[in-house]
C-alpha cells in the first residue's frame, strides 16, 4: 500500500477486523511496527544529545545515598560509549512510549465494538500516567534501596560503582515498577471485556493481597523491604480502586 493510499485510507472509515484479510492485517502490523521503530529512533537521537542531563538525573539517588560523593568509575575505554548508547536507547524507549501505545490501540481498534472503542483513549492515557508514576516511585525509593544494599556489606566497604551496572539496576527498577503499575488498567480492561467481574475480584481479595506481596518481593531487584512495600501497598490500593472503577463502568 502506497503512502497516498494510506493517507486516503486513514481519512475514511477503518475496516472491521472481520472484513480484513490476513495479508491486510500483516500489512497494517508492519506499518505500525515501522512507525514505532521510527519513534524509538527519533527518541534515541534526542536522548543522545540530552545524555549529560539524563545521566545527572539518574545519578541523584546515588549522590543522596552516599552523602554527595557520587563519582562513577569506568574500567574500560569503551565503557563511556556503552553507557551513552544505553542511556540513549532507554530514553528513546521512554519518549516513544506514547506512540507505542497509540499504535497498539489503532491496531486493535478494528476488533473492538463501538462501546469498547470509547474507552481506548482513556486507557492509553491511563497506561502512560501509571507507567510514569511507577517509574517515579522507583526513582524516589532507589536512594533507600542503595543504602540498604550498602549496609548489608558492612561499614568496611567503600562504594565505588560502575556506571553501566548502576544504570542497569536503576532502569530495571523503574521499568519493572512502571509496568507493574499497569495492574489496575489491566484489571479494569478484564472487567469491561467480561473476563471477570467486580464481585469476583472482591471475593478474591485475600488471595490477591498474598499474590501482590509475593510478586512485589520477586519483582524488586534491590530486595530491600522498603522497595517491596513501596510496590505492594500501591498495588493493593489499585486492586480495590480497579474493582470500583469496573463496577462504575458497568452501570
Amino acid at each position: 500500500m502506497s503512502l497516498k493510499e494510506r493517507l486516503n485510507w486513514s481519512k475514511t472509515e477503518r475496516p472491521t477486523a472481520d472484513s480484513m484479510t490476513l495479508l491486510e492485517h500483516l500489512t497494517e502490523l508492519r506499518h505500525r511496527i515501522l512507525v514505532v521503530t521510527l519513534a524509538v529512533a527519533l527518541g534515541t537521537t534526542i536522548s543522545w544529545f540530552l545524555y549529560n542531563g539524563i545521566l545527572h538525573v539518574l545519578k541523584q539517588p546515588y549522590c543522596l545515598s552516599n552523602h554527595n560523593h557520587c563519582e562513577l568509575y569506568v574500567t574500560g575505554p569503551l565503557d563511556g560509549l556503552s553507557l551513552r548508547l544505553k542511556i540513549s536507547l532507554y530514553g528513546g524507549g521512554v519518549l516513544a512510549l506514547p506512540v507505542l501505545l497509540w499504535e497498539f490501540w489503532r491496531f486493535v481498534t478494528p476488533g473492538l465494538k463501538s462501546r469498547e472503542k470509547r474507552y481506548a483513549i482513556p486507557f492509553v492515557a491511563a497506561s502512560i500516567v501509571f507507567f510514569f508514576a511507577g517509574a517515579a516511585m522507583a526513582y524516589v525509593i532507589f536512594q533507600h534501596a542503595l543504602q540498604f544494599l550498602a549496609s548489608i556489606g558492612g561499614n568496611e566497604l567503600q562504594q565505588i560503582y560502575n556506571p553501566n551496572q548502576y544504570l542497569s539496576l536503576i532502569v530495571l527498577m523503574m521499568v519493572l515498577f512502571g509496568f507493574t503499575f499497569e495492574f489496575p488498567v489491566v484489571l479494569v480492561a478484564l472487567q469491561l471485556a467480561r473476563v471477570t467481574t467486580s464481585a469476583q475480584l472482591l471475593g478474591w481479595w485475600r488471595w490477591a493481597i498474598i499474590g501482590i506481596t509475593v510478586v512485589s518481593a520477586v519483582f524488586t531487584p534491590s530486595g530491600d523491604p522498603l522497595s517491596m512495600l513501596a510496590l505492594a501497598i500501591p498495588l493493593v490500593f489499585f486492586y480495590f480502586a480497579a474493582i470500583l472503577v469496573g463496577k462504575i463502568c458497568h452501570r
